[in-house]
């Protein structure tokens, strides 16, 4: 392996693609089942997000929270747009 790539696939720290989407809508699925769509706002070194304009889905509820704080070690997944 040479400078992080492998043939043509390049690999990227996830925590800097994190960082470049403060300002955009991102959706975070946590491991108890939660997931929460929201603009990101701030993110840290432990990958806690701070999220506003959030809608909580669990199930088949739906809940609309203003702003939240998301704690890193309860994530299990984090779609952006793009990277």
């Amino acid at each position: 392996m040479n400078s992080g790539t492998q043939g043509e696939q390049t690999y990227k720290n996830p925590l800097s693609i994190i960082y470049k989407q403060i300002g955009s809508e991102i959706r975070v699925y946590l491991k108890t089942g939660e997931v929460y769509t929201g603009t990101l706002t701030k993110v840290d070194n432990y990958m806690n997000l701070l999220l506003e304009n959030t809608i909580e889905e669990m199930g088949e509820k739906t809940t609309r929270y203003g702003k939240a704080l998301i704690r890193g070690n309860n994530i299990l997944m984090i779609k952006v747009e793009k990277i």
